[in-house]
């Protein structure tokens, strides 16, 4: 018999939270919650991945219906795919049958191919004194016993996930438990995730990325000026534009754009500027992840003059019904849900109830700083032309913020006003 792991009562909530910040932090409060990692030894991950084969594509895909599913007429809109990917494989390791089936056909992959993905992506990220990419993940259940979790799903996201396992009362001292180590990963960007552990609450799977990046050229102040940004519907915006040459254009047919690089160019703030009378929620229910990557990839080397507004703002977004419209749908039903492979509990079966997603991003002269926060609830029950480029970004667009090796998408984003 399998040995399992003792843990509670009515529900389940499992948590990511990816934030990308222009912060990093390696420390960590004392906690009062019992640390169970000396029971489940992280294991070495051995094979190498491919991060720019097919998985690439995959996931390209994926983060491409997230976002054209997500566009809220009008509305800016930012979403970070790797984070939602990345909650919903880390719950996807204790899912079977058709629950699994309809997971595996929404990521492009199996799970034990994303796992190995993630794990090789997440590590292959570039870290240096003007930009770093640092991760933590922590598992956290209720200790009173009335949940059995499988030490196979627990020895998978420590293996893959580097996860920390905390067994704890899910009273106020977790409260703050978590909450500080959500803190002290983000060096207090995010200081507060949670406001309270509901009674049903009984798991949280939480993952801190923090995004450190500074633009390869910072604006100097004589290149910001004030300018107009038209929405769609025509109105006009005041907004500060920062403008530059940029050495990297895009052109897909039916968008022009740029690529701005950050420090040491591996990473990048790529651009796409739909053409006059094409709408943005039209131009993205056009894209495939296929025709991105090689957009990205394709990349002209000629001058841009490129103009880019600064602007900031915070999101958030239930994404059940858009994961269901995507075929996850078992996962959401009580009576059809199968996690069998994470556990069990006496109080019914374990199913998704929801999927949280809350974004920010402010970009400015010095660079960029986005976070993300996805949250899965489960309950039981060529040669340069002489001619240069223009593009200006002072209409709606599409931006992405992109890793330079695979040109996969950490964010992906929709400017459709100014100061909204």
């Amino acid at each position: 018999m399998r040995k399992r792991i003792p843990g509670a009562t009515l529900s389940l909530i499992l948590m990511l939270i990816a934030l990308f910040t222009l912060t990093g932090c390696d420390q960590e409060e004392a906690l009062a919650a019992e640390d169970l990692m000396s029971g489940v030894t992280r294991g070495a991950v051995t094979g190498d991945v491919d991060l720019t084969g097919s998985g690439n594509q995959g996931i390209a895909d994926f983060a491409l219906r997230l976002s054209q599913n997500s566009l809220l007429a009008g509305k800016n809109r930012l979403i970070s795919p790797i984070s939602v990917l990345s909650a919903l494989a880390m719950t996807a390791n204790g899912a079977e049958g058709q629950t699994l089936a309809q997971m595996e056909q929404a990521f492009g992959m199996t799970v034990p191919e994303l796992n190995a993905y993630l794990h090789t992506y997440m590590q292959a990220l570039p870290s240096a004194d003007k930009y770093r990419v640092s991760l933590a993940n922590s598992i956290w259940f209720k200790d009173d016993g009335s949940i059995t979790v499988e030490p196979g799903f627990l020895q998978a996201n420590a293996d893959y996930y580097g996860a920390s396992i905390y067994q704890a009362p899910f009273d106020d001292s977790t409260l703050k438990d978590i909450n500080d180590w959500v803190s002290g990963h983000t060096d207090g960007m995010i200081e507060n995730i949670l406001d309270q552990v509901p009674g049903e609450a009984v798991m949280y799977l939480v993952n801190a990325l923090a995004f450190d990046a500074e633009w390869q050229d910072i604006y100097r102040e004589d290149q910001m000026r004030e300018g107009t940004f038209t929405t769609e519907s025509g109105d006009e915006r005041q907004a500060e534009l920062m403008y530059s040459e940029e050495q990297r254009y895009l052109d897909d047919g039916q968008a022009v754009g740029f690529v701005k690089y950050y420090a040491d160019q591996k990473y990048a703030f790529a651009a796409l500027l739909p053409n006059e009378g094409l709408s943005v929620a039209d131009y993205l229910a056009s894209l495939t992840g296929a025709g991105l990557l090689d957009t990205l990839s394709n990349a002209e080397s000629v001058p841009v003059k490129a103009a880019l507004p600064k602007f900031e703002g915070k999101y958030s977004l239930e994404m059940s019904g858009l994961l269901q419209a995507m075929g996850i749908t078992d996962a959401f039903d009580p009576s059809l849900a199968d996690f069998s492979g994470l556990g069990s509990s006496t109080e019914g079966n374990i199913y998704i109830s929801r999927v949280l997603h809350k974004t920010f991003i402010a970009v400015d002269e010095r660079g960029t700083k986005a976070g993300a926060a996805t949250a899965v609830v489960m309950e039981a029950g060529g040669e340069a032309p002489q001619e240069k480029k223009t593009v200006y970004l002072d209409r709606p667009f599409v931006y992405l913020l992109i890793d330079c090796e695979t040109n996969l998408p950490l964010f992906i984003g929709t400017v459709m006003d100014i100061g909204e």
